[in-house]
């Protein structure tokens, strides 16, 4: 592959947010064209195949490799389990058809394995890579990543810390490289109409939004140590966090319940996620910040309401997630259940209702109810030229929830356009998410300076914008 020398565009990171929130009225960011400063790779010809990684080998994993464009060809696997990457080569169920069409392509049969993404930046040929790996590793993987010049499809939420989304977004800014977060609303036309019509004055004036009361995540606690399964590095599992013994309640994600619940592992977690408040909410704090048109900013209040009770507010999820005082938990945990309202400097308000489950904008006009790819008006005909309800037959299909939005992200690595989902932007969405969190592990309200991404007048919570990391993990400095 030629490599092609474009001059970068030098801007600061303040003039590229003010360009980014003059443009969000019209659904897209400013396109910055820009050569990698780092790395050796170049930029890909505008006919040729890219080289793809894809690093996390769980169901996301196999999703992202089923809906690679053909622009795109996988040339390497990595995930520190082994029977992950083994599995990729023998789907089941549903990721059957899903994986079809790369396991009866060449580019399987001279695919490589990797159990560590350091040996496979290191050892391939690469032009970008997707990472899905859990929460807690994304900043590690994607800043090594940016390090060896790669664009980045990076699944969010974005980081496990307010601190890494600042270092990874300004990271991408002095690279040059493309990173699209994994926030597939945005490319979806229902979300994008809905959002530009709120931000028109569709509804009105906005006096408050309303969105599910998602659960944070369980503090640390001793599990019995059980035997590490062959074949998986628990080690690089764990990553930057602490190195806990092993039992597959930390690991497997999705693959058995206990009891009538259905064990989400890792993302139940503090070490590794935000459990729903960052994964589920990492999507609706988004598309709430876009139609508010707050893409590059956020919340000043974040205002705690306890509760005594919060059982009735845990059977919400009770499927999802364990209920107060079960599995260990303490009294400290029952936090992750109150209600959290944002508050940002106009006086609109996000309040987290344990009685809704779409995102409802409460406009002077009226409101609109909001979800993945569908929309709809209180009263109904507030919505006169909407978009034809077949633009979104494209996102239905098991494992086709996330194919436009890669193929933007593939666009964009060919032209060197700012993706629909930039980095920049799912920092602040992924932030907005980390401060409910926040909040509810302090047991307090907070105040939150957006320009500056420091609370105010507030030490002990600035220390928790960050997390200390293992030896071995630190973040690249780009």
């Amino acid at each position: 592959m030629k490599k092609q020398n474009r001059k970068r565009s030098r801007m600061s990171r303040r003039t590229l947010l003010a360009r980014g929130l003059a443009a969000s009225a019209s659904l897209a960011l400013p396109t910055l064209v820009s050569s990698r400063v780092v790395g050796t790779r170049g930029l890909p010809g505008a006919n040729d195949r890219l080289r793809v990684a894809a690093v996390g080998m769980g169901r996301r994993g196999q999703n992202l490799i089923g809906n690679l464009p053909p622009e795109g060809r996988v040339v390497a696997i990595c995930d520190c389990a082994q029977s992950r990457l083994a599995g990729t080569y023998r789907p089941k169920g549903k990721f059957v058809p899903i994986l079809a069409p790369f396991l009866a392509s060449a580019d399987s049969k001279t695919c490589k394995r990797y159990q560590d993404a350091r040996q496979l930046f290191d050892r391939e040929k690469l032009d970008a890579v997707m990472i899905s790996t859990p929460d807690h590793n994304h900043a590690f993987i994607a800043m090594l990543a940016l390090q060896a010049g790669l664009d980045v499809y990076l699944e969010k939420p974005l980081t496990l810390t307010i601190a890494e989304g600042r270092a990874l977004s300004d990271a991408v800014q002095r690279t040059g490289c493309v990173l699209q977060v994994g926030s597939q609303n945005r490319t979806m036309e229902m979300n994008r109409f809905a959002c530009q019509f709120i931000r028109d004055g569709g509804i009105g004036k906005i006096s408050h939004v309303d969105v599910p009361n998602y659960a944070g995540p369980l503090h640390p606690r001793s599990l019995e140590e059980e035997p590490i399964p062959d074949g998986l590095d628990w080690n690089l599992f764990c990553g930057p966090s602490p190195l806990r013994s092993y039992h597959r309640h930390r690991w497997v994600k999705d693959e058995y319940k206990v009891g009538d619940l259905r064990w989400r592992g890792w993302d139940l977690w503090r070490d590794y996620s935000g459990h729903l408040t960052t994964n589920w909410g990492a999507h609706s704090l988004d598309i709430v910040q876009h139609a508010l048109g707050r893409d590059l900013s956020g919340p000043v209040e974040v205002i705690l309401r306890p509760v005594d009770d919060v059982l009735p507010l845990a059977k919400t999820y009770a499927a999802t997630t364990p209920m107060p005082r079960t599995f260990g938990s303490n009294a400290d945990d029952d936090r992750r259940f109150w209600p959290v309202t944002l508050r940002y400097d106009d006086g609109i308000e996000i309040r987290f209702n344990p009685t809704v489950n779409d995102w409802q904008f409460h406009g002077k006009n009226g409101t609109l109810m909001m979800h993945r790819n569908r929309f709809r008006t209180d009263p109904p005909d507030l919505v006169k030229d909407g978009p034809d309800p077949q633009v979104a037959e494209k996102w239905k299909g098991f494992g086709h929830v996330c194919r436009p939005h890669v193929a933007n992200w593939i666009d964009c690595i060919k032209t060197r356009a700012t993706p629909n989902a930039p980095v920049e932007i799912g920092h602040r969405s992924n932030s907005v998410c980390l401060l409910a969190n926040l909040a509810r592990e302090l047991g307090r309200s907070l105040r939150w300076n957006p320009e500056t991404e420091r609370f105010v007048d507030d030490q002990d919570a600035d220390r928790r914008l960050d997390r200390p990391r293992r030896k071995g993990f630190e973040l690249p400095v780009l």
